[in-house]
């Protein structure tokens, strides 16, 4: 799938420099030009995509290695706010209901807090530590 346009671009060229050149050996070498271009332009492309990948690798393990606990602790955050959702819907929420209820009589509503997307933050990021100890335990890494 061309994204940039240079596909395009290029087989419009192709048909163009067979309608220029009559002769079929000068139309082959221009359109092995026109090859020769657009692999340039697509390893360009792929070289300035590996060395993006490559500097945001350099910024992640800066981030993990920094001592700052406001840099550092961006992802154990997303842990600890799905741990507190989780922990709070099923053991507080369930004893403070049942305590209010037996201890002091209380039959009103209790509000409801909506866990859903912070368990499903919590499952997926414990889905994802756990294919990374498998790949560990398999000496992937």
């Amino acid at each position: 799938m061309d994204i940039t346009g240079i596909g395009s671009v290029l087989d419009f060229g192709g048909k163009l420099i067979d309608r220029l050149w009559p002769d079929p050996a000068q139309r082959d070498a221009a359109k092995l030009e026109l090859f020769r271009a657009q692999q340039a332009g697509e390893f360009k492309e792929m070289d300035q995509a590996f060395e993006l990948a490559k500097s945001q690798i350099g910024v992640n393990n800066t981030e993990a290695s920094s001592v700052s606990f406001w840099v550092s602790g961006a992802r154990p955050a997303c842990i600890w706010v799905g741990a507190a959702g989780l922990a709070y819907a099923a053991i507080l929420d369930p004893l403070l209901r049942f305590t209010a209820a037996v201890g002091f009589g209380y039959s009103g509503l209790f509000p409801v807090i909506d866990t859903t997307i912070t368990t499903q933050v919590l499952l997926g990021l414990l889905g994802l530590g756990y294919m990374r100890s498998q790949e560990k335990k398999a000496g992937v890494a």
